[in-house]
């Protein structure tokens, strides 16, 4: 655990380094007159995502007259860091690293969140997996159903400690499930941060990104891996079974781009999902005026926002993009996020 927490405040320590020259740990030297700083995880900073992450700042620099810089990452402390110590002023984050940015600096606000289907927050969420490969998934059969009590003992990919669907919420699904047997009833989900002997897992990886995580399963470093449906959603195609549900099986598409390029045709199985509150996009009140905050909030969520298939992206679309046609963005406060701030209790 001491060299877990290390490399912890290690990378935090390096941030100031990794983004651009000028940039003070206040954001002191982002003016209401330069650029709007985007910052995004690891999952949206491929290059298959340029065009939807040039799309949005295309909807923020036509209401506000400022141009864009989005700022990619490789790593989540990065991305939530830089939101909080005012390195940037929006941020498309998950509900974890939302939470943890606002708990450094309550200044941190969401701004939206994309709807579900129905077009309202009553089912604005997508979901956390746990799978297998596919020749695998006979060990966590359970007569008709699938279960997760051979996941102990396995070697365990999560993505990031700060990713909601990528660890807090499999691993207080997999704490909860699991301390209800006599032989793991203390188990925490610090217990889940480092494998070994005597431990939950045999071994614990981070993928570094949704992406990452499905790959360390495909490569057979991970037996078992935890991503989410969304992030993974472009570069793969269902087999059998529903969607999001535990016995759907999955290829990885003939057109898949990097991470996947020489993984293409690996098949996996979902043996565990859970739903999970849609991620936000946040905003740094200290250095963003409420002005210009209320400027892009009527940007994002009009009706011209919400009709562009670059952004809203349909079904049969070539487009790579992050959100689904049917869905817009809606106005959400903090404490819609306190269910996912009762998972760390």
């Amino acid at each position: 655990m001491k060299k877990v927490f290390l490399l912890v405040i290690m990378t935090v320590m390096l941030i100031g380094t990794l983004f651009v020259a000028g940039c003070t740990a206040t954001g002191e030297a982002i003016n209401e007159d330069g650029p709007i700083i985007m910052v995004w995880y690891p999952n949206e900073s491929g290059e298959d995502l340029k065009g939807a992450r040039d799309e949005i700042g295309s909807v923020i620099e036509k209401a506000t007259g400022r141009k864009v810089e989005h700022k990619l990452t490789t790593d989540y402390v990065i991305a939530i860091e830089a939101i909080a110590n005012g390195n940037a002023h929006i941020a498309f984050m998950g509900a974890t690293g939302y939470i943890e940015a606002n708990e450094r600096n309550s200044k941190v606000l969401p701004l939206v969140v994309n709807s579900g289907s129905s077009g309202t927050l009553d089912d604005a969420v997508y979901y956390s997996w746990l799978a297998v490969k596919k020749e695998n998934e006979g060990m966590y059969k359970s007569g008709q159903g699938y279960s997760i009590d051979n996941i102990a003992g396995k070697r365990f990919s999560f993505v990031s400690t700060s990713s909601t669907s990528g660890f807090r919420v499999p691993a207080a699904g997999i704490t909860n499930y699991f301390s209800k047997k006599n032989e793991w009833q203390n188990l925490t989900q610090e217990d889940l941060l480092e494998g070994g002997p005597g431990k939950f897992f045999s071994e614990v990886l981070y993928g570094g990104s949704h992406q990452g995580s499905l790959v360390n399963l495909l490569t057979n470093k991970a037996d078992v891996a935890s991503f989410c449906d969304v992030c993974v959603g472009n570069y793969i195609e269902i087999i059998t079974g529903e969607h999001n549900r535990p016995g759907a099986a999955y290829k990885i598409a003939q057109d898949a781009v990097d991470p996947f390029t020489n993984l293409r045709g690996q098949e996996f199985v979902v043996i565990y999902s859970t739903p999970v509150l849609n991620a936000p996009m946040a905003v740094n009140t200290e250095v963003l005026s409420q002005e210009h905050i209320q400027i892009i909030l009527e940007a994002l969520t009009n009706e011209e926002t919400a009709k562009n298939e670059r952004i809203f992206v349909p079904k049969d679309s070539q487009f790579k993009g992050l959100w689904k046609q049917g869905e817009r963005f809606l106005p959400v406060e903090d404490s819609w996020f306190n269910p996912i701030r009762e998972l760390s209790k």
